[in-house]
């Protein structure tokens, strides 16, 4: 995760977000339940070594990452929502994959 994190020493969120800021969602339920999903299972695949290198975010925290972002920007992505790839909303990370962990 030392790389994750240099990358967000560098990026242009550092001042403005956490790692739960973009990581969990907005609300109590969703926050604590992702904590403990993430928790777990970050334990049993470094302690039974089995994760992929580098980590790689699975769909439901890629789909969290997603929404964190249209939260956190919902008066620029308005005007994008109605963009569709493949039927589904055009993805955040598509043209902006760098910027909470930038390289």
């Amino acid at each position: 995760m030392q790389d994750h994190l240099d990358g967000w020493m560098k990026s242009s969120h550092r001042s403005v977000a956490t790692c739960n800021d973009c990581h969990t969602p907005h609300n109590f339920v969703g926050k604590y339940w992702t904590k403990i999903d993430h928790g777990f299972w970050h334990s049993y695949a470094f302690t039974t070594n089995d994760f992929h290198e580098p980590i790689q975010m699975k769909a439901r925290s890629r789909a969290v990452t997603e929404a964190a972002c249209r939260h956190c920007h919902s008066a620029t992505v308005h005007d994008i929502e109605a963009v569709r790839t493949e039927g589904e909303a055009m993805s955040c990370l598509r043209c902006h994959h760098e910027v909470g962990h930038a390289k």
